[in-house]
């Protein structure tokens, strides 16, 4: 999605390139240039500030890079194969879906049809055809169980800070005691409006009282600057780890500005199209979050499953190939079953060095 980060495309806007925002953005760079190592487990749109900044901050050590049908309309990229670095991932997943903001935030045809083309995507013959080859093609299943809205009322803005205390309130609460925390990744999908950051600071957003706090967000790492989600973990106790992901209700505002990825004609295509992005990155980087914890020591690439030289997961390098014209990568595509289509970004594939979409047969192994 995704899809989310990092990880998504289209800005249209050309700014005004005064000399302080020259100065401003000679800033930012030399500050992310300084900051620690952390792979992109966010999807960003392409060009966007959200892309520049965590770009900035991906590229693998220098020390822990070992040598070892594509979209039409793109060129084959083989600097940007993934490889595998030994840590967690996951072949057979289970996921839910939980919707921020309570009932009143959310049209329930909506929710129906995510559910819906989510879990067909997920199950899909030809669009599994293409990942198993991160799994020595060996079959990968992806089991969906029933959503739930939460109660609350819409935050005007939500940091990674909020996903996270939100993660390991449910999880005290026991609202997570029937999964199996191993192989399950629990979606978080905000409502229409609501700005979505990785901050990793929290906003009050999700409060007892369900009470939203209206913050001003303009930052690069923002919703409003093409960030669409972003997977992670969290640690509930020393001995439970919980997988989550949080997207962002992708649309273009009544004001013309874009609020997320947008790039199909209704927003809960974009939206199922960003969880399918993060889904398949945390199914094939599982533990990507504790690389960034880790920082600039050499143990942060252990935690790594699939990723590029360059930092990248299975769902962002098609992004930023694609550009301004995302279309390219973000299709619907029809079903193996013969059901329908669904609206998805196309995911990396080392067998054709870039997107690809579904195929009829799983690619030989090299």
């Amino acid at each position: 999605m995704a899809v989310a980060t990092k990880k998504q495309r289209v800005v249209r806007n050309t700014m005004k390139r005064t000399v302080k925002a020259r100065s401003a953005k000679k800033r930012n760079v030399a500050k992310a240039a300084k900051s620690k190592f952390r792979p992109m487990n966010v999807a960003v749109a392409g060009g966007s500030k959200a892309e520049k900044r965590f770009r900035a901050m991906a590229a693998l050590p220098a020390a822990a890079v070992k040598p070892q049908a594509i979209a039409p309309g793109l060129p084959p990229m083989p600097a940007h194969n993934l490889i595998n670095h030994g840590g967690k991932i996951i072949a057979d997943v289970v996921y839910t879906n939980f919707y921020v903001g309570g009932a009143s935030s959310w049209d329930q045809n909506d929710i129906n049809l995510i559910d819906r083309a989510l879990a067909a995507a997920m199950s899909d013959t030809g669009l599994n055809n293409v990942m198993v080859q991160y799994f020595k093609n060996q079959p990968i299943t992806t089991t969906f169980k029933p959503s739930h809205i939460l109660p609350g009322t819409r935050p005007a803005s939500f940091s990674q800070g909020d996903v996270e205390r939100l993660v390991k309130s449910l999880f005290q609460q026991g609202a997570l005691a029937g999964f199996d925390l191993d192989s399950t990744v629990f979606n978080f999908l905000l409502p229409r409006g609501t700005v979505l950051t990785t901050d990793t600071s929290t906003t009050n957003a999700v409060s007892p009282s369900g009470a939203a706090r209206v913050i001003p967000i303009e930052d690069e790492d923002s919703s409003l600057q093409g960030l669409g989600g972003y997977h992670g973990s969290v640690h509930a106790t020393k001995k439970a780890k919980v997988y989550y992901s949080v997207g962002v209700f992708s649309e273009r505002r009544p004001n013309g500005r874009d609020n997320g990825i947008v790039v199909f004609d209704l927003p809960w295509k974009n939206i199922v199209a960003t969880f399918y992005h993060e889904l398949n990155e945390a199914r094939t980087d599982a533990d990507v979050e504790d690389a960034i914890r880790a920082g600039n020591s050499p143990k942060a690439v252990k935690f790594l499953g699939w990723t590029s030289r360059q930092g990248e997961e299975c769902g962002d390098f098609p992004i930023t190939e694609a550009g301004q014209n995302l279309t390219l990568v973000m299709k619907e595509v029809n079903l193996a079953n013969g059901t329908g289509k669904v609206p998805v970004q196309f995911q990396y594939s080392n067998a054709v060095q870039g997107p690809e979409g579904p195929i009829a047969q799983p690619h030989p192994l090299p």
